[in-house]
């Protein structure tokens, strides 16, 4: 009888004892994979916003982020003293800045032909992944120089209406592009060919990432008073219309 209470007092110390290191390992467990995927998350590089989920921007404004001063290389669509400009960096490839593209030409028309919004389009070719992009932007650089504003954003619109996105458009079409918008074709192949542009592409490419660029679409709300509210990714038209709103009301 003492023999069994000796052995059933073993048993229980020994489930008690199981139990206490499960107690501990469960929880201890959950804390080194929480930490194991903080620290996942912390060392994964910046990737474009066409792989994120593309939904949040900033409710903050910020006047730290270093912006290149808008200037006469600029292409800007709209009134160029609007009190409110929206810089956008973009790649021609990228499938969201594809989507994104009529969300800012909706922009345009309600907040553009009032003055109240100008629209400045800057490049980020993300050459890793779409290595057309770089030369479709020269291309629109080429239209601007041989017509001007309104043909770069004529360009501009058409890549954006034909390119099926990640590396899809043929580049053998971009001389095309140009003679339908009215460009010489001849001239447009002879600066397409220079390479006249590609510095300045590359100079934007850095620019961007100094503003803050992680991807593409990323566009900056500039306000009067300089405060720089990003949105990152292609948001909807309600929520960068909430963007120019609060950007507008700031006094």
């Amino acid at each position: 009888m003492e023999q069994q209470e000796k052995e059933n007092k073993n048993i229980l110390e020994l489930v008690e004892g199981k139990t206490q290191k499960n107690n501990i390992a469960v929880p201890l467990a959950t804390v080194i994979a929480g930490a194991l995927i903080a620290f996942a998350v912390y060392q994964r590089p910046p990737t474009d916003a066409s792989n994120k989920n593309s939904n949040a921007a900033a409710v903050v404004g910020n006047t730290t982020i270093t912006l290149k001063p808008i200037g006469l290389d600029d292409h800007i669509l709209g009134n160029p003293d609007a009190p409110v400009k929206l810089v956008e960096y973009s790649d021609m490839e990228c499938p969201f800045c594809k989507r994104f593209h009529p969300t800012m030409k909706q922009v345009m028309d309600e907040y553009g032909k009032k003055g109240q919004v100008a629209w400045v389009y800057r490049h980020l070719p993300l050459e890793s992944i779409h290595t057309k992009a770089l030369k479709e932007a020269e291309a629109t650089e080429c239209a601007n120089r041989l017509g001007g504003n309104d043909k770069f954003w004529a360009y501009l619109d058409r890549i954006f209406e034909i390119t099926p996105s990640n590396d899809g458009l043929d580049l053998t079409l971009l001389p095309q592009i140009a003679q339908d918008i009215g460009l010489n074709r001849s001239e447009f192949e002879a600066c397409l060919a220079s390479g006249e542009f590609t510095q300045k592409i590359k100079d934007s490419i850095t620019e961007a990432t100094r503003a803050g660029a992680q991807g593409t679409p990323y566009t900056l709300v500039v306000t009067e008073k300089g405060t720089k509210i990003p949105i990152s990714g292609a948001l909807p038209y309600s929520s960068v219309k909430q963007t120019i709103d609060q950007a507008l009301a700031e006094k």
